[in-house]
């Protein structure tokens, strides 16, 4: 998979929302972006970032996983200067969504977080694991959904971390890479 090629072809964030949202899936994705509120240490550890990521999002604007967790990544990449993001729609590149399917199906948001030189470091999606705890202790617990918003949903601020963390883990990823160590002198 040429994943440079992809990203290319990719769509900034409004971009992205202008040519696939509909009035109502960019209202949706808003709501959610004005909820997100990075700690003062996300911002920081944002911020920080020395190594260059390239993060290929393939999503689906009318798609709730992607309504939900899409916006925290627009924040990651306003704090980093470091962070460039590129989305996909998953039904206008059934390549991608064939290379990117979990357990057989082509589920949105899938993340592929990228070297400078556009080398896979991590691919990550649908769901972080604090949501699928939340789901599991639901569907298989004493729990039930509430069908309340993100604004109640008591795990969305776990999900921005996940996010955070599963970010933080590919820049230690490319910080202590040898050739890029050595390729940046550091």
């Amino acid at each position: 998979m040429d994943f440079k090629a992809k990203f290319e072809s990719g769509y900034g964030y409004g971009e992205f929302l202008e040519k696939y949202g509909s009035d109502a899936d960019r209202m949706k994705w808003q709501m959610v972006h004005d909820l997100v509120k990075l700690s003062d240490d996300q911002q920081a550890l944002f911020s920080g970032f020395a190594r260059q990521m390239n993060v290929l999002v393939m999503a689906g604007a009318w798609c709730g996983d992607c309504v939900s967790q899409c916006p925290i990544l627009n924040h990651f990449e306003t704090a980093a200067d470091k962070i460039r993001i590129r989305y996909v729609d998953r039904d206008a590149d059934p390549e991608l969504a064939g290379e990117l399917k979990i357990c057989g199906g082509s589920r949105v948001p899938q993340v592929v977080i990228m070297s400078e030189d556009f080398l896979p470091v991590s691919r990550d999606g649908d769901r972080t694991l604090s949501r699928y705890r939340q789901m599991g202790e639901q569907q298989f617990g004493s729990g039930c959904p509430t069908g309340l918003g993100l604004d109640s949903d008591p795990v969305f601020p776990a999900v921005v971390q996940d996010w955070t963390e599963i970010f933080e883990r590919a820049q230690l990823i490319l910080r202590l890479s040898p050739s890029l160590r050595q390729r940046h002198g550091d």
